[in-house]
């Protein structure tokens, strides 16, 4: 009888079986693992494996699965254990999928367990037109969203991963789209230790992220997929990371097409491996071997590659046998049930935040309302639900169906499209405002106008995918694209109520609409379930909740330009005008008090943490979940630093005069700053916390009439140069 060779024994460590599986193969073969479409290798057992696949809110390209809301909508609930859930579900969804296509020999693109999720990139311009992939704008919110998610996404077993999540873009990645091939983003030492990588190394160091995707662009000169900075320094030697890394798809051919540092493709394969990118999504590392042959990369640094490839693979008991691997007995039945879909109607419920409710327009009573005018081009729209990255939902309620559900027989419903979402006119024969006499008609019959504008991300997304019209996917203002304002004056002069529905991934700069409509809601992108969850919410069946992860300015006008990676008047952290509705910001139909705020000492020593206690008490006559935010703010930095911060937050449900005591830490590294050379210091002096329902400024206090509760402390001593 054969010995069992290395690789196939269970009872070693997964990188001892990695790496004598790797030194059984020649060269072409590691090579050959090395691409994001592996071929299969017969005589050692090694199956063909894809691993490009999607899930940013739910399994994306791979037929039916649970469609979730965008990132951006669910980064609005502010809520970490839902994170967890949705991505835990994911997973499960993913498992069921893969093992199902396995039986089917199907081994093809999208149909594997390593996941190119989550986007952590930090949304620091409502003009990228990828911003409706990340968690938004803070650092802080990104992070321990991500993390989250990523440990839905991983499971708990102690040996196995469910499902391989993969952090994205590192680092420092944000638009312009149409240039992303060849630009290079210049960020100082400060901005890039606050702000540009913290989220990364929440996900790194605390969720443990089984993969990192490189960016395309440069930084500060490196190509990311290439760089001895970000992927050396920082991420394996710093940082410790022991995953895998792979490159974008096609990023290591732009190192000599786009961003000439190299003169052909074998220097660029080269350059990527030796910084540690293991995966070329792509085929650039089809030059591996002319590399080899030319001296520029030895067969050591190809093998350290694919032990890491091939440790995940073993990590998700891809080489071991089934009875053994807990996730291999998912079964299919689990993807898209009753239960999943019942949960993503309860995520899109949480992600959507009120801006505006004028004399409580809000909820509408189902027993005074004979009529409702539903308009606009989203009003009936699939894409407004999807985003982008998305799988196939098996049932797509608009927001139209979702109030015509709600509604039922006793309301009429009215509905017209308006106008199209960002052109003149309904067909190529139409004259201009072909559809505004029908959409006038509409709302004044009715009594009340729900009016759905937006976006969706035909026009906001990813380099290719949308209209060349709109910057390569990126936006050239925040304004409501095509006769959108249009109809919405003309709805508006109708005499009747109008509640707006924005149906967007970013900000939309809707001054006009803040003055005269009384009612706006947020909706994003609110997947599969989303018409249903937002008429549900119009009918007062539950209390929005959801808070701004990004800030709506007002113009661009008062942005710095796009390519600009300076963190200067950029998100609430360092604006300097008023928002029209800042970060954090989300009114709810009930009102909330705080109040006895408590903290554990006024004068600390460096390295001690701040224990922080309040009241929170709902004095409304809503049954509501609450989302408390705290914010803390150094007074005496001698560095220039954010006016103040996100360092917690708590969601917290309350039926009407009920309170509860909320908790939060604030830790040393919480306190301390990033100077201008990049260093992290602790420095003695006065700071202030807050908590509330929203950030400490006027213009949130303005909108929601709630103060936040406020305490402050000193640390003493001497200051202390931290840890990142």
């Amino acid at each position: 009888m054969a010995e069992l060779p290395a690789y196939k024994n269970e009872k070693l460590s997964f990188e001892e079986r990695a790496k004598d599986l790797v030194s059984r193969m020649t060269l072409e073969e590691k090579i050959s693992q090395m691409m994001h479409s592996a071929i299969e290798i017969k005589r050692l057992d090694i199956p063909s494996y894809n691993w490009w696949n999607e899930a940013l809110h739910g399994v994306a390209r791979s037929g039916v699965a649970t469609m979730f809301p965008q990132v951006i909508g669910m980064a609005a609930s502010f809520d970490e254990d839902m994170m967890e859930k949705v991505g835990g579900i994911i997973s499960d969804e993913g498992r069921a999928k893969y093992h199902e296509y396995q039986r089917k020999g199907d081994h093809g693109i999208y149909k594997g367990l390593t996941f190119w999720a989550p986007n952590i990139n930090i949304f620091r311009d409502p003009r990228w037109g990828r911003g409706h992939e990340t968690y938004g704008e803070d650092p802080y919110l990104t992070g321990k969203l991500g993390a989250a998610f990523i440990r839905g996404i991983q499971g708990k077993d102690k040996k196995y991963l469910k499902a391989a999540a993969c952090v994205k873009h590192f680092a420092v990645h944000s638009g312009p789209e149409s240039e992303r091939h060849r630009f290079n983003a210049l960020v100082t030492q400060k901005d890039l230790r606050e702000t540009y990588l913290p989220a990364f190394k929440e996900c790194i160091k605390e969720a443990k992220v089984a993969g990192v995707m490189g960016a395309y662009n440069r930084v500060n000169g490196e190509p990311c997929c290439g760089s001895q900075t970000l992927l050396v320094k920082i991420l394996r030697q710093e940082w410790g990371f022991d995953g895998y890394v792979t490159s974008d798809c096609w990023a290591i051919k732009d190192f000599n097409e786009g961003h000439k540092v190299t003169r052909d493709a074998a220097e660029s394969a080269a350059l990527a491996v030796k910084a540690g990118c293991d995966l070329n999504c792509g085929c650039a590392y089809g030059n591996l071997i002319d590399a080899y042959n030319r001296g520029l990369i030895s067969e050591e640094d190809i093998d350290k590659a694919v032990i890491q490839l091939m440790t995940i693979r073993m990590r998700l008991g891809m080489f071991d046998d089934p009875k053994h691997v807990p996730y291999a007995s998912i079964k299919y039945e689990n993807n898209d049930c009753r239960k999943h879909r019942e949960f993503s109607l309860e995520v899109a419920r949480k992600s959507f935040v009120l801006l505006k409710n004028k004399d409580n327009l809000l909820p509408l009573d189902k027993n005074k309302i004979r009529s409702i005018a539903v308009i606009g081009p989203n009003a009936d729209s699939r894409e407004a639900l999807k985003g982008n990255y998305y799988g196939t939902a098996s049932e797509y309620v608009t927001i139209l169906q979702g109030i015509r559900e709600a509604a039922g027989n006793d309301i009429r419903i009215y509905y017209a499209e308006g106008c199209h979402l960002y052109k003149q006119s309904s067909t190529d024969l139409d004259a201009p405002k072909d559809r505004f006499a029908e959409a006038i008609s509409a709302a004044q019959r009715a009594d009340v106008t729900v009016l759905c504008l937006g976006l969706d991300a035909t026009i906001e997304g990813e380099e290719g995918d949308t209209s060349n019209e709109f910057a390569g996917g990126d936006r050239k203002n925040l304004n409501l694209l095509g006769l959108q304002e249009d109809l919405m004056e003309a709805v508006y002069a109708a005499g009747k109520p109008v509640i707006l529905v924005l149906l967007s991934g970013s900000a939309i700069a809707i001054n006009w609409a803040d003055e005269h409509i009384p009612a706006i809601i947020e909706a994003w992108y609110p997947g599969g379930q989303g018409g249903r969850a937002l008429a549900s919410m119009i009918f007062g069946e539950y209390s929005p909740s959801g808070r701004l992860p990004i800030t709506f300015y007002k113009t661009t006008k008062e942005l710095p330009d796009f390519h600009d990676y300076s963190m200067e008047n950029r998100t609430y952290k360092y604006m300097k005008n008023e928002a029209l509705y800042p970060f954090g910001y989300g009114l709810s139909y009930s009102k909330f008090s705080y109040s006895n705020i408590r903290i554990s000492s006024e004068k600390i020593n460096p390295g001690e943490s701040i224990r922080v206690k309040a009241k929170v008490k709902n004095i409304g006559s809503f049954e509501s979940d609450e989302v408390a935010e705290l914010y803390l703010k150094d007074i005496e930095a001698s560095a220039r630093v954010p006016r103040w911060q996100l360092t917690g937050i708590h969601r917290v449900h309350l039926k009407p005069q009920e309170e509860a005591e909320i908790c939060f830490t604030i830790t040393p590294r919480q306190m301390a700053l990033i100077d201008e050379e990049g260093k992290c210091m602790l420095e003695p002096g006065k700071f202030e916390i807050f908590v509330g329902g929203s950030q400490p400024d006027s213009r949130s206090l303005y909108l929601t009439g709630t103060p936040a509760a406020s305490a402050f402390f000193d640390v003493e001593g001497k200051a202390t140069q931290m840890p990142y």
